[in-house]
């Protein structure tokens, strides 16, 4: 009987051993553990597509408790695995293997408009007598709401010295939902406008005007011409405009750089990377017809 009681004490002793205490007092391990995944699927919906290694040390948690997490929320749709885009030329070895929100995972965060956006913007196009009437018709609606959102950036944009207005205005977009950061350009003469998070996806997935009309809006807010190089409506992990240097001194370095390769067909310097200096035309915007312009150019 003795032999059975210390053998019950030992077996209760690994128990408690073996299991992690919840870093709260008084919340269950489930709910720790849950709360735990939403902060890993929060965090890559921040700063976009991310590797295990990017989670673990951005949440302060080792790459095998990040691993569980990703791998539960895999099997239940809210992130999935892909390969990370690479701009211009890719090194050797095999690519980092990144985790990205599907449109499941978006939708588990607040989604402003959604389907009554889409309603709403097909009442317009059938309005206006639907085909290109329609398509005009919209991009109409979109250009006025984007010009709303210009007009209460404007003052925060315009007050920042010109090469942090970029900055200013991923500030501004994401105190709307949209997560944005303005990060150095993986080309020289530029940097990259990401926005991790498009409250309205979904209808800019059916309506590209949407997509169009945001980046002529930035082209004005920044005063330089930019390129849409890719999109959530169009299924990239992240929306990425590329904002060439306001720097003369940066501007005059890219060109050199880039004037000196031959061109390529269709006038692009050869190895130019899309959105690169060079690679963007010499109009105010570089956008695309209502029809494509959710999809990216590359």
């Amino acid at each position: 009987m003795k032999n059975r009681s210390e053998h019950a004490q030992r077996e209760g002793s690994r128990s408690v051993d073996a299991t992690t205490a919840p870093p709260h007092p008084g919340l269950p391990a489930s709910e720790e553990q849950h709360g735990t995944r939403g902060r890993v699927a929060r965090s890559i919906l921040d700063h976009g597509p991310s590797s295990a290694a990017e989670l673990a040390e951005r949440l302060g948690l080792t790459q095998a408790a990040v691993r569980r997490h990703l791998d539960a929320l895999t099997a239940d749709r809210i992130v999935e695995a892909r390969e990370r885009r690479v701009h211009g030329a890719r090194g050797r070895g095999r690519p980092a293997k990144v985790f990205a929100l599907t449109d499941e995972g978006r939708e588990s965060f607040e989604q402003a408009y959604d389907q009554l956006a889409v309603d709403a913007l097909r009442w317009i196009a059938r309005g206006a007598g639907g085909g290109e009437l329609g398509e005009a018709a919209v991009l109409a609606f979109a250009r006025a709401r984007a010009d709303a959102l210009a007009e209460r950036y404007r003052a925060e944009v315009e007050r920042a010295e010109p090469h942090r207005r970029t900055a200013a205005l991923a500030a501004a977009l994401s105190r709307d939902g949209f997560a944005a950061a303005a990060r150095s350009a993986p080309a020289p003469g530029g940097e990259q406008l990401c926005q991790h998070h498009c409250p309205v996806a979904h209808a800019a997935e059916r309506f590209p005007q949407l997509c169009e009309a945001e980046t002529e809006v930035f082209s004005r807010l920044l005063g330089t011409h930019v390129q849409r190089l890719a999109t959530i409506a169009h299924g990239d992990g992240v929306c990425t405009t590329f904002v060439p240097s306001t720097t003369p001194g940066d501007r005059t370095r890219a060109h050199h750089r880039h004037a000196s390769r031959p061109p390529s067909r269709g006038g692009r310097p050869t190895g130019a990377a899309p959105g690169a200096p060079g690679a963007a035309s010499n109009t105010t915007a570089k956008t695309a017809s209502p029809r494509t312009a959710g999809r990216n150019p590359a």
